[in-house]
């Protein structure tokens, strides 16, 4: 019986227990003395006797106050032996946590319930969104391109006939409960002269998980319950895809990879074979989703590759959750130079057919000219906001600062996730319509209480 698994030893219950029963015993035995119980005679009299012999009187006092101190006794041997037991369970189930217990119990509570948020992407701006995500929900899903066809990744693709781990590996690394540790494991990449130069341990662990267990959807969830990961990470489609890019001049351009070298200017993206099915679970997520997060990451290589599967375009379009694109803050060389917010925008209304976007955040934070000359150098430029262009296509700009404060000029995983969860709470008060909620904000004085409440989100005390 399972009950019996308590018992055994080493498990540094069993004393607790003991201790619990015995103060319930005291709680019994202060409640008879209270409530004058007949089985109780011998010690009343004996309770009595005492009275007379220190007062020269019978008393009713004695008992009474016999009585509460065993109550008192009992509850006092109750509430310690049960903070013994649950700090004996919690030393076992989270033994670095951080803060206090009911801190941790209370971050877990409010993760646990959670806006269900599902992201679609790939790169390393999906894996930078994802960071800041796992602090504001435990329901948040990453549906991850698939299309990769370079580096170890590649070389894995080739080889073993599996989708290339890379970015689904960038994503359950950033939503890791242990991120410090683990980012340096299955990041690491190996040199030498060895067959293994070049290739990353975190490819090849979930490549091997995945044979192990019979498939990529199996092993991808292995591994998220070793990583203890908070969320889930599902990729696009489980087809061997490639991506074609049709480029203005008319010439095509063939392999993920291999397009941002051609330096052209991209007009449509295609996906070989492009009946490719999607994954069910991508599709469920999409469909079951509160919040919908497409990018950040490199528009025609990561983002809009998950919107070529069919089935995710149809339920992309036909969820009913709110619909947030967040723009890059840099161009890209060979995928987006030139371009604002307004043209990241109609690329992604192109390839999917139709205006279908709620929110878009844009970085209005300034960048340095140190930044500027050192992404310059590499045909890298700001991207404007574009908010009026934007508000002509209906959709509500939400602009932010979003930049980490070191030299690169990349979204900072708390600023962006900060940005997101102020959202939410303008969508949970005023719907999707939350243009004048900033005022109203102010005036009710609630700004205090989201800034709080986002402080607790965010989980200082990791």
């Amino acid at each position: 019986m399972g009950w019996i698994n308590w018992l055994y030893p080493g498990i540094n219950i069993k004393r607790w227990l003991l201790l619990f029963s015995l103060g319930v015993l005291f709680v019994g035995l202060g409640l008879a003395l209270l409530f004058n119980y007949q089985v109780m005679g011998a010690l009343e009299e004996l309770l009595f006797r005492m009275s007379y012999i220190t007062t020269g009187n019978y008393s009713n006092i004695p008992i009474i106050l016999a009585g509460l101190l065993c109550v008192l006794i009992g509850l006092y041997i109750m509430v310690y032996g049960t903070r013994k037991i649950v700090a004996s369970i919690v030393a076992v189930l989270i033994p670095d946590k951080n803060g206090s217990l009911m801190e941790t119990i209370f971050v877990q509570r409010k993760l646990t319930h959670g806006p269900a948020i599902t992201v679609i992407g790939g790169g390393t701006g999906l894996s930078t969104l994802l960071r800041g995500m796992k602090y504001i929900t435990n329901n948040c899903t990453a549906v991850v391109t698939v299309a990769d066809d370079g580096g170890s990744s590649g070389r894995l693709r080739k080889e073993l006939g599996i989708i290339p781990p890379g970015d689904l590996r960038n994503c359950l690394t950033a939503l890791a409960d242990r991120e410090p540790v683990m980012e340096r494991l299955m990041q690491y990449r190996f040199t030498g002269d060895s067959p293994f130069d070049g290739h990353c341990f975190g490819n090849l662990f979930i490549a091997a998980v995945a044979e192990a267990e019979g498939g990529m959807e199996e092993g991808l969830n292995v591994v998220s319950q070793i990583l203890k990961v908070r969320g889930r990470v599902i990729p696009s489609t489980l087809a061997n895809i490639q991506l074609e890019a049709e480029m203005d001049d008319g010439s095509t351009v063939l392999g993920e990879s291999e397009i941002p070298k051609a330096r052209k200017h991209i007009k449509k993206m295609v996906m070989k074979p492009p009946d490719a099915p999607a994954a069910k679970q991508a599709v469920e997520a999409i469909k079951n989703a509160d919040i919908l997060i497409l990018g950040p990451g490199s528009l025609y290589t990561s983002v809009i590759p998950n919107l070529l599967v069919k089935e995710i375009r149809e339920a992309v379009l036909a969820s009913s959750a709110a619909k947030i694109y967040v723009c890059n803050v840099m161009t890209q060389p060979g995928e987006t130079d030139g371009y604002g917010a307004y043209d990241h925008v109609m690329a992604l209304i192109n390839h999917i057919g139709e205006q279908f976007l709620d929110f878009v955040i844009v970085n209005n934070q300034q960048i340095t000219q140190k930044q500027l000359d050192l992404y310059g150098a590499e045909g890298s430029l700001p991207v404007s906001a574009d908010i009026k262009k934007l508000e002509e296509l209906g959709i509500t700009v939400i602009p932010a600062n979003l930049i980490s404060k070191d030299n690169l000029v990349r979204h900072n995983p708390r600023k962006l996730s900060r940005a997101i969860m102020t959202l939410i709470y303008k969508m949970r008060l005023f719907g999707k319509d939350v243009r004048l909620f900033d005022y109203m904000l102010l005036k009710q004085g609630l700004r205090t209480l989201i800034k709080e409440d986002l402080q607790e989100e965010a989980g200082k005390k990791k």
